[in-house]
């Protein structure tokens, strides 16, 4: 069942090649859904860093966008940008269509973000979601791996939980922070030097490096997403075994921001029962 009611397009300056989405309906719905439906189960992942507060959301998302915009009017220039209505674009995008309704239960934000997806053909094994709800793929990332619509939906996820958590948002403060000084004058009279960060990001948001504690909330939050979504839990393990037998030779990308190992899967095998009500609760409809 589709939630995204809404497909529309934008029309900036110049124009941008790819969908975007309004999630807005699909928030009404999925939220009214949540209420009636019974909480089998929910992963633990605690609240979220205080200092993202210091960098103002509405900058760093207007930051991601004219990034995103710009990374892909560069690939369709190349020839890279994957066509809309290719197959594995579509796949894509579908995935997207399932998730972003249960997003909002991880940050009210998302209810109003533009989203957009996005396939870019490369070799590299990498995938990301900036902040607003700007998501690409690599075909790399889909085609070595072999990946499982169950699989794909994984790193979507994982990736939208990043988004949704907020941890560019912290990470941008955290270095910035000790940097200027953290003006606390400043940022009481409007967040200061802080939020100039914000707007001047420039290629900071795909070089920033989450903690091991971001990863492992993106891993359960991207889980859960997934699983009321209808995509089946044990992906989630199969997923990682994966990406541990790519990481001997992976190119720069997504492994090597996003390290394997049988922590990380032994974590997720734990969380998977967590989730596993859920899962078959959407599958029931």
């Amino acid at each position: 069942m589709c939630f995204l009611c809404d497909l529309k397009t934008r029309d900036p300056a110049p124009p941008r090649p790819e969908h975007v989405w309004s999630a807005r309906r699909a928030f009404v719905l999925a939220a009214g859904a949540a209420a009636a439906a019974p909480a089998l189960a929910q992963v633990d992942v605690g609240s979220g860093s205080a200092l993202r507060n210091l960098v103002p959301a509405e900058e760093l998302e207007k930051a991601a966008d004219q990034q995103y915009g710009q990374m892909m009017a560069e690939a369709k220039a190349k020839g890279a940008l994957v066509a809309s209505g290719d197959p594995q674009v579509e796949r894509l995008r579908n995935m997207a269509r399932r998730l972003i309704p249960h997003s909002p239960r991880w940050n009210r934000r998302a209810s109003g973000w533009q989203w957009e997806v996005n396939l870019i053909r490369s070799e590299q094994i990498n995938a990301f979601c900036m902040p607003g709800g700007k998501i690409a793929f690599y075909t790399g990332i889909l085609e070595k791996l072999k990946l499982s619509d169950d699989e794909a939906a994984m790193i979507m996820g994982h990736e939208m939980a990043h988004a949704l958590r907020e941890h560019a948002r912290s990470r941008v403060a955290k270095t910035n922070a000790t940097g200027i000084g953290l003006s606390i004058a400043a940022q009481l009279l409007g967040l200061g030097q802080l939020g100039d960060v914000a707007a001047n990001l420039g290629t900071q948001l795909l070089s920033l490096k989450y903690s091991r504690d971001d990863e492992t909330e993106a891993d359960l939050v991207g889980l859960e997403l997934a699983a009321r979504s209808a995509y089946q839990p044990r992906a989630a393990v199969s997923l990682w075994q994966k990406m541990a037998a790519a990481g001997g030779g992976a190119a720069p990308g997504f492994l090597s921001t996003h390290p394997t190992g049988p922590d990380r899967i032994r974590q997720l095998e734990a969380n998977v029962p967590k989730v596993q009500g859920l899962y078959e609760q959407a599958r029931k409809g």
